[in-house]
């Protein structure tokens, strides 16, 4: 495997490449969950991560591999990450499937394993929430390339225990650190404008694509709410 980068060269490389403005967790464990996760990515969004805690490791690599084989093949940018199990983003990795990282969460394996694991290309986010967490993901900025924050909002689909960060908690943990965050906890679709204007990298939908009867319309209307406001309004002049 490649060795971790040992500089911050390596790490402003891997995050050049992402697109985390719509970022898709999945649920499901069934052929919805493969489809959806297919036509968000070739709506645009940039990462899939697929998430199914009730797995056991060889069903979970079952189906990352058949998300990641069904997204690639409509949108072979999108980055498909595992939740959670570094293990079994390595073994699909491994067979050569286009399994691209993983999503750490606190109680998971520590950041330094998982890059040694996975290697100097994998893309790895991990999940904070306070300022204090994000000051601390801070502190291995060169081995990490995003963070995950949240709740946004109170969900159901995880409850972390900590308290809701609404539009303006974004902005103090923005100020904590240099690495992009993505926006979690029911985000909707439209939430996004408000949150983008925050200076966020991007927003993880899980029930807000995985429910709707357009997940790809869904995806689009995520991807319009990065748009700065002058390019909207550029948009409609020309459509005049």
């Amino acid at each position: 495997m490649t060795r971790p980068p040992t500089g911050p060269a390596g790490a402003r490389a891997r995050r050049q490449s992402l697109d985390l403005r719509c970022y898709l967790v999945t649920s499901g464990t069934d052929r919805h969950t493969v489809e959806t996760a297919a036509a968000a990515a070739a709506a645009g969004a940039g990462i899939v991560q697929v998430r199914a805690k009730e797995l056991e490791a060889r069903e979970l690599l079952d189906l990352v591999i058949a998300v990641a084989r069904a997204v690639s093949a409509v949108a072979p940018a999108c980055r498909v990450l595992v939740d959670d199990r570094a293990d079994v983003a390595f073994a699909a990795a491994s067979r050569g499937e286009r399994v691209h990282g993983v999503h750490l969460g606190q109680g998971d394996l520590p950041v330094t394993d998982a890059r040694t694991l996975l290697g100097s290309r994998a893309i790895i986010g991990l999940t904070t929430g306070t300022l204090d967490l994000v000051r601390a993901a801070e502190e291995q900025t060169e081995l990490l390339d995003y963070v995950g924050a949240g709740p946004f909002r109170p969900t159901p689909t995880k409850d972390s225990g900590r308290a809701p960060l609404g539009v303006d908690g974004y902005r103090e943990l923005l100020a904590a650190t240099r690495l992009p965050i993505v926006a979690i906890g029911d985000v909707t679709p439209d939430d996004v404008p408000a949150l983008a204007g925050t200076g966020i990298a991007g927003a993880a939908l899980v029930r807000a694509i995985m429910a709707a009867d357009d997940p790809a319309g869904a995806v689009r209307e995520v991807l319009a709410g990065f748009t700065p406001p002058t390019s909207r309004r550029r948009t409609r002049a020309r459509r005049r």
